[in-house]
């Protein structure tokens, strides 16, 4: 383990002429806002350590400098976490990012596969899982430890290359770059606290309790971000949307709310959500959030919905893709009303994939069959109609 910054400039330099590195951090994150990093692994094709970022006095810069050199490749297995904690210790997003579990989507290992199952199937490795719940914070760490860690940089390097060649071979590269443009957009891991609300579930949608509610997310992030605390340990959910619905204006009718401590009512905090509540009873109209639209399929589309969605998980089986990654059950229910919906399902290679048959299937311009087998679907083109479909019971109603 690497726990001097001069070590740790010598082993960033050596791995700048890579032509990739694999990453991965261990973090806690129980008591803090934002995660408190631990350890890093990096992984050349030759080398392997794990950094201390504990170690008194060390110096992240050199480590920093290569998650920012464009001419090394990035690897992370399920990168989102990894990289929040490098974009707010350095400012930066790491580039340019490869995300092993999204290429194995692209490659038929199922939806957001984890990398025990890529390690078994690709490195013919087997991870111990005996150190998950660690505390990463602790000092000193044991040779076990640190080898666990360790096996989640080194067994990645096979699950790349591998990937890699498997995706060459089907010409699939070029569709993990919409995934990977998402990943290096900072603002994919900036939580805005005006926006804050919309974690929450509401449980109503009047306009009085959403607007109070609002201002009561925001003041609890901006809250958890400054003090670096977990927003559930500053107010949890349920209270904050109590407090919205009966909107208190003073500290006794705020002390009758449940989860409230009469310290916290009577102090600053409770002087600040009062502020809150105030600030949202206030709020003008055309800046109180709107609920979200509940989409209301036209009738007798249920059947089409269904009919798609037999589509999908077929081609996508076919073609050995995670269906999660070409379309969701939102993006079906829109194309079943709507041919010109915006969806990802109907732009470049999810369209030659499935948004064109999906159209050809809804018009009657293809339909689903068995095979002689009786095991297996098959599409069959069908001539235009000449007339139209005589309408379901449903339609007659």
């Amino acid at each position: 383990m690497i726990a001097d910054s001069a070590e740790l400039a010598a082993f960033c330099q050596r791995l700048s002429s890579a032509p990739y590195i694999t990453v991965d951090t261990e973090f806690m994150r129980e008591k803090t806002y934002y995660p408190q990093l631990c350890l890093v692994q990096l992984a050349g094709p030759d080398e392997a350590r794990a950094v201390d970022p504990l170690a008194p006095g060390m110096d992240l810069a050199p480590l920093f400098d290569l998650l920012a050199n464009t001419s090394v490749l990035k690897v992370f297995h399920a990168a989102r976490q990894d990289v929040e904690i490098f974009l707010h210790l350095s400012g930066a997003v790491p580039t340019p990012l490869f995300d092993t579990q999204v290429a194995a989507m692209v490659c038929g290992f199922g939806d957001s596969v984890g990398y025990e199952t890529l390690a078994s199937q690709l490195a013919k490795a087997r991870i111990d899982k005996s150190m998950r719940f660690t505390d990463w914070s602790l000092r000193p760490l044991t040779e076990k430890q640190i080898q666990y860690a360790l096996a989640d940089v080194t067994h990645l390097r096979v699950a790349y290359e591998k990937l890699v060649r498997k995706m060459e071979k089907n010409g699939r590269i070029g569709w993990l770059s919409e995934e990977m443009a998402e990943l290096a957009n900072p603002c994919t891991y900036r939580t805005d606290p005006e926006n804050a609300w919309k974690r929450l579930k509401p449980r109503s949608s009047s306009p009085k309790f959403l607007a109070v509610l609002k201002e009561l997310a925001a003041w609890r992030e901006r809250e958890a971000q400054e003090r670096d605390i977990p927003r559930q340990r500053m107010l949890r959910d349920e209270t904050l949307m109590e407090i919205a619905a009966h909107h208190p204006s003073g500290v006794d009718e705020l002390a009758r709310t449940r989860g409230l401590g009469k310290g916290m009512v009577e102090g600053r905090m409770g002087a600040a959500i009062l502020d809150a509540v105030q600030r949202g009873l206030k709020l003008p109209e055309d800046q109180i959030p709107k609920p979200p639209e509940r989409v209301e399929l036209p009738r007798g589309l249920g059947p089409v919905v269904d009919l798609l969605k037999v589509l999908l998980k077929m081609k996508c089986d076919a073609q050995g893709v995670a269906s999660k990654l070409v379309a969701n059950s939102a993006d079906i229910e829109a194309i079943a009303a709507d041919d010109n919906a915006n969806v990802p399902a109907l732009h470049g290679w999810r369209r030659d994939l499935f948004g064109e048959d999906a159209l050809a299937l809804k018009h009657g311009r293809l339909a689903l069959g068995f095979c002689t087998d009786g095991r297996k679907l098959r599409l069959v083109p069908m001539e235009p109609a000449e007339a139209p479909c005589v309408p379901s019971p449903v339609e007659l109603d």
